[in-house]
């Protein structure tokens, strides 16, 4: 295989020292470390509570414009910051709730707050007085991270059309609230909307585990749903033997919210080609894709196409290898349905590679798991984790846990990890609920996906990808989350970039491959044997298997990060949004495209703010990724030494420093592909 030559294109950054996290603001009076589903009842106190938090909101907006004088720090900033924490505050909580809450008032009562909030955001982000007042402030005595919170917001206001004219400010304002409503619309229909299949009888679910089939229950007339739920979803498409039977979930699968979401995405593309073309920009992704660490959506568009071309061989000798399979089963068969593609896969790895993906399910029960990521997570990080039971919670499935430190907490976090009707069931995800500010509030973080388990006696036995993809990947976004909440300000607590984003999280599942993290915890339900090395060692040479076009695989990713960059890179209205996805995945995978599907309309990164042109994202931050982790000790992963440090120079700065400075604090040199080479080659 050719090497890989990434040349990423990344801004020169200036790398300022980290200076001011520990830095509480003055004349605070008590850190707000309540839960935040505390006092929320029902919609009356959720608006309630939200109304009073946009109010202080305007209130603190109506301070910082009521200024007159000198600008300083604590009269301008200082309140441009509390405007940040009283929207969060209104509108963070809403964000989860009406993705999570069982009670459909519940969720409508959310995203009419959201509304709100949104309405009140895209008026401040093109706010000319906000804009000159920030640009007033005297910073000759303010701290590296002040000067880099207040470059960035001022890069960001005039990226946002601040410094327009009034009349383009008030179009700008009504597309953004178009925009953000249509936005709530899609991701509201793709929740109201899952994919369902029906069997006759569990003989159907031949070459399924038997937990699984236990876990679904026949009706009066035998019959048997199968959901689009992760839990659902992925064993049939890797185990079920009958070809109909995972054909039917597939299709089910790509055709949710089909057809309501259809025109729904036409006007988001529209709103945004106006909104970029308004602000100067060619097209939305240019406009998205500019504050990134790519920067523009050539240089994305350019590292597209070198994962394409330095996966071309593998692609090619993976699915001959699968093709081969599936003649044994089907003589002459000259091509592989994406319903057939996993399915065989598994049987490669099973026959080829000695490795069943079934072997190791029972090593992996829920419970062990999820205190395997609390475990690791403390000797890696010097932090303590304990559950908080008494925590008011909005459906009896959650947990609540507190994260601490030298035994005081920093953080709280959620887990909503249990499927149930009207939540989303596919792809795990983390939200903020409340942005963690020095001596000020304490971090509240959700992580949410839809695991088996949760019913007495079944002990939610999990596969290696919901251990790696959803345990320790999402749980590494909580971990970053609370580690960087130790800022003065709540702007620089997120991630500057929205591209490295993952990274952190991409690294953290390295720990599910080694042999002697797992034996701390994955340990057979029945027997309490810890898995054996030799079969952790199988199912990494497996793993190797597919590396191009398995589910994860480098193509699959490719297929979105062109689509969602093309879908947002032209004018809307030559756009056919189901041709393009054909076209795209017949030019990058070896599946064929299946008329009648369309997978756009339930793909929730579309309506997500972090990936709307940026998929690419995922593949990008895995190239740091793998950089970062080639500082550590693959002898010896649960040292602290190299983890601590990690911790200090890339997790806690949050967004004080651009992301390329903060991987060079750590490496000691700019980041490059020779890792990730090396991990392609393997």
């Amino acid at each position: 295989m050719k090497a890989l030559r990434l040349n990423l294109v990344v801004a020169a950054v200036c790398c300022l020292p980290f200076a001011g996290a520990q830095i509480a603001p003055a004349a605070q009076a008590t850190v707000n470390s309540s839960p935040f589903y505390a006092d929320i009842t029902d919609p009356v106190s959720l608006k309630a509570r939200s109304d009073a938090h946009l109010a202080k909101a305007q209130q603190a907006l109506d301070r910082l414009l009521a200024v007159r004088g000198s600008r300083t720090v604590e009269n301008t900033l200082r309140p441009y910051d509390d405007i940040q924490i009283e929207m969060e505050a209104a509108s963070g909580p809403c964000r989860v709730l009406s993705a999570l809450h069982p009670d459909e008032r519940m969720r409508t009562a959310a995203d009419e707050v959201r509304q709100r909030a949104d309405v009140f955001t895209s008026n401040l982000n093109v706010n000319r007085a906000v804009h000159d007042a920030i640009a007033a402030i005297d910073l000759r005595r303010a701290d590296a991270e002040t000067r880099f919170y207040v470059e960035r917001e001022l890069r960001n206001f005039r990226r946002n059309g601040a410094t327009l004219d009034q009349a383009t400010h008030a179009r700008l304002a009504q597309l953004n609230q178009d925009l953000n409503a249509a936005t709530r619309e899609f991701l509201r229909n793709i929740q109201n909307n899952p994919g369902s299949i029906t069997v006759a009888s569990a003989a159907e679910l031949d070459g399924l585990p038997a937990d699984f089939i236990a876990r679904h229950t026949p009706d009066a007339n035998g019959a048997i749903t199968l959901t689009t739920n992760d839990s659902d979803y992925r064993p049939v498409l890797t185990f079920a033997k009958r070809d109909d039977v995972r054909k039917r979930l597939y299709l089910s699968q790509n055709n949710r919210a089909y057809p309501i979401n259809m025109a729904v995405l036409d006007r988001i593309l529209a709103i945004r080609t106006e909104i970029a073309r308004l602000l100067g920009f060619a097209s939305w992704a240019e406009y998205d894709i500019a504050p990134r660490m790519a920067g523009s959506a050539e240089a994305a568009s350019d590292f597209i196409d070198r994962i394409v071309e330095v996966s071309r061989e593998r692609t090619k000798r993976e699915f001959d290898e699968l093709l081969a399979r599936k003649r044994r089963d089907v003589p002459g068969a000259t091509t592989i349905g994406p319903w057939e593609s996993i399915y065989y896969l598994e049987l490669v790895r099973r026959e080829s590679y000695d490795f069943d993906a079934l072997s190791v399910r029972p090593y992996f029960a829920y419970d062990r798991v999820k205190q395997g990521v609390f475990d690791v997570t403390s000797r890696l990080y010097g932090v303590t984790i304990k559950a908080t039971p008494n925590v008011p919670v909005w459906d009896p499935s959650v947990e609540a846990y507190e994260m601490l430190e030298n035994g005081k907490p920093i953080g709280r976090f959620y887990l909503d990890l249990r499927p149930r009707r009207n939540k989303q069931g596919t792809g795990a995800l983390t939200g903020v609920v409340r942005t963690g500010v020095a001596g000020r509030q304490l971090p509240e973080t959700v992580m949410y996906g839809a695991l088996p388990g949760g019913q007495p006696g079944d002990p939610g036995l999990l596969t290696h990808d919901d251990v790696q993809v959803t345990m320790f990947h999402e749980f590494g976004h909580v971990v970053h989350q609370i580690l960087s909440a130790r800022h003065r300000w709540f702007g620089v607590t997120r991630v500057s970039e929205a591209d490295f984003i993952e990274a952190p999280s991409q690294m953290f599942e390295e720990w599910t491959w080694d042999p002697a993290t797992l034996a701390t915890f994955a340990k057979h339900y029945q027997t309490n044997e810890p898995i054996p090395a030799e079969l952790v060692a199988r199912m990494r040479r497996a793993n190797d298997f597919g590396k191009a076009i398995g589910p994860t695989g480098l193509r699959p990713q490719m297929i979105v990060a062109r689509y969602t960059l093309d879908l947002n890179n032209r004018d809307p209205k030559s756009i056919d949004t189901t041709a393009l996805m054909r076209d795209v995945t017949n030019a990058l995978v070896p599946f064929p495209y299946v008329d009648g599907t369309h997978r756009q309309t339930s793909f929730t990164q579309l309506g997500n703010p972090n990936y709307t042109a940026s998929y690419y994202t995922y593949m990008w931050s895995l190239v740091i990724a793998k950089d970062l982790f080639s500082k550590f000790d693959p002898t010896n992963l649960l040292s602290p030494t190299v983890a601590r440090r990690y911790r200090d120079t890339v997790l806690a700065p949050g967004g004080a420093k651009p992301a390329a400075a903060l991987v060079q604090d750590f490496l000691g040199r700019p980041f490059n592909a020779k890792a990730y080479e090396a991990w392609l080659n393997r």
